[in-house]
């Protein structure tokens, strides 16, 4: 595959049925976008670390169910994100089952991993607390699409609106976000 191109959904999670190798692809497309999701919800490097191994260990295993007409990839693995976070909070512990089972071993961090790790948290820190503060429609729309990193259309069928509409939802939450920010640095 030439790098220049990026795969479509489809072609990625095929790539990664037929040689789990291209599970490497996935990972690095989606990586932080997951990390940032459970920085938002645990506040810890080493919970979001752990919850993501969490998410895509059962993505690997399971990539043959991903279906492109539901939806975008990132939404199918923001879903696993969904379940594992929920199971997790649920069971008051993370879950390591889907990770054991592919003989995968726990993630150590690194300095460089917890770099990175508090570099995205850091993009989303006062921004964050002002997103709560939005309207519901306009705060899931921001939410959607800034941090989980979803698409238009996946947004769109999940909200139940056009995908202009979710545009729109997006620009003004921006906007307002931006202002609020300038307001009070």
């Amino acid at each position: 595959m030439s790098r220049s191109r990026r795969r479509t959904d489809p072609e990625l999670a095929s790539a990664v049925v037929s040689d789990p190798r291209a599970f490497g692809e996935l990972y690095r497309e989606h990586e932080q976008a997951v990390v940032g999701y459970f920085l938002h919800w645990t506040r810890s490097a080493e919970l979001a670390a752990d919850l993501t191994a969490e998410t895509f260990a059962p993505a690997l295993d399971s990539i043959e169910t991903f279906c492109p007409d539901r939806g975008e990839l990132r939404g199918w693995i923001f879903g696993i994100a969904r379940h594992v976070l929920a199971r997790s909070l649920d069971r008051g512990r993370i879950e390591d089952e889907a990770r054991r089972r592919l003989g995968m071993n726990p993630i150590a961090l690194d300095d460089e991993m917890l770099e990175r790790i508090e570099a995205v948290a850091s993009l989303d820190g006062g921004a964050l607390e002002l997103l709560s503060e939005l309207p519901p429609p306009i705060r899931d729309a921001v939410r959607g699409r800034v941090i989980e990193e979803r698409g238009y259309r996946e947004l769109a069928q999940s909200l139940k609106c056009s995908q202009s509409v979710v545009r729109q939802r997006v620009h003004r939450g921006l906007a307002r976000l931006r202002d609020r920010l300038e307001v009070n640095p």
